[in-house]
C-alpha cells in the first residue's frame, strides 16, 4: 500500500505535463511597423546629418537673399555634383539648394515647419519630392503630402511661385541592403502621383512640369549614360534637366 501511495501521484504528475504544455499560449506575432504619416512633420532619424543640413539651410537663409529655391531629396541635392551647370543656369538668381538625400515628404514638411522658409522671398521654388515615399505610401498619400507642401510654401511666402516637378522615373536597381528594388510597383505609384500633381497647376502661382520623358530612351528605359544608378542623374542628366526646365522657369521668374 505504501508503494502504491508513492507511485500514483508521480504518474499523475507526469501525465499532467503534456496537458500543461499544450495549454501554454502561443507567442503573439510581431506587429508590423506603423506606417508614418506622409503629411506630418517628422524629423529623420539618422546619425545627425539631417539636422546638420537643416541648420546649414537656416544659415543660408540668413546670410543673404534667395531668388530661386530648390527643395527636395537627393535628386535635388545632387545638383552639387554638377556645379558648373547649376551656376550657368541659375547662378544669376541667387539660388539656394535645400535638397537632402533620402528625404521623404514628411521630412520636408518638418523642415518647413522648423523655419527653412522663414526670412526668404524667392521668386520661384522648384519642388520635387516623393520618390522615397513610393515604396511604402500610396499615390493618394504622397499626393496629399505634396499638395500640403505646395500650400505651405504659398502660405509662408505668398510672393513665391511654385514650379512643381513630376517625380522623375526610376529603373531597376538594388536597395541599400542589396535586395532588388521593386521599381515597377514604385513606378505605378509614381505615375499615379504625377497624374494627380498635374491638377495643382493653376496657370499662375503653381505650375506643373513633367520632364520624365527626357530621361527615357526610345525603348522606354532609362539610359545609363544619364542615370547610371537608374535613379540619380549624372552631369549629362542635369544638363537635360536644366535645358528642359529653362523655358517655363524663365517665364515664371520674369512675371
Amino acid at each position: 500500500m505504501k508503494k502504491t501511495f508513492l507511485v500514483l501521484p508521480a504518474l499523475a504528475l507526469f501525465g499532467a505535463l503534456p496537458f500543461a504544455f499544450a495549454q501554454a499560449p502561443a507567442a503573439a506575432p510581431a506587429a508590423p511597423a506603423a506606417l508614418v504619416d506622409a503629411s506630418a512633420p517628422i524629423t529623420k532619424v539618422d546619425t545627425g546629418g539631417f539636422l546638420k543640413r537643416h541648420e546649414s539651410f537656416l544659415a543660408r537663409a540668413k546670410e543673404g537673399p534667395v531668388g530661386l529655391l530648390f527643395l527636395g531629396d537627393s535628386i535635388t541635392d545632387n545638383w552639387s555634383k554638377a556645379p558648373h551647370i547649376f551656376d550657368k543656369y541659375y547662378g544669376k538668381y541667387a539660388p539656394a539648394n535645400f535638397g537632402i538625400g533620402g528625404d521623404q515628404t514628411q521630412h520636408v514638411i518638418w523642415r518647413i515647419t522648423n523655419g527653412e522658409l522663414d526670412g526668404i522671398e524667392p521668386r520661384v521654388s522648384v519642388l520635387m519630392i516623393g520618390t522615397n515615399n513610393s515604396a511604402a505610401h500610396s499615390a493618394d498619400q504622397i499626393f496629399a503630402a505634396d499638395k500640403k507642401i505646395v500650400e505651405m510654401i504659398r502660405a509662408k511666402i505668398p510672393g513665391t511661385k511654385v514650379l512643381l516637378l513630376a517625380i522623375f522615373p526610376r529603373g531597376p536597381r538594388k536597395n541599400n541592403d542589396g535586395t532588388p528594388d521593386v521599381w515597377e510597383k514604385r513606378m505605378e505609384v509614381i505615375r499615379a502621383v504625377n497624374t494627380k500633381l498635374a491638377t495643382l497647376d493653376d496657370g499662375k502661382n503653381v505650375r506643373y512640369l513633367d520632364l520624365g520623358a527626357k530621361f527615357l530612351g526610345n525603348d522606354g528605359t532609362i539610359p545609363n549614360i544619364i542615370m547610371p544608378d537608374q535613379l540619380h542623374p549624372n552631369a549629362a542628366g542635369y544638363q537635360l534637366w536644366a535645358e528642359a526646365m529653362q523655358p517655363l522657369l524663365t517665364e515664371m521668374l520674369m512675371k
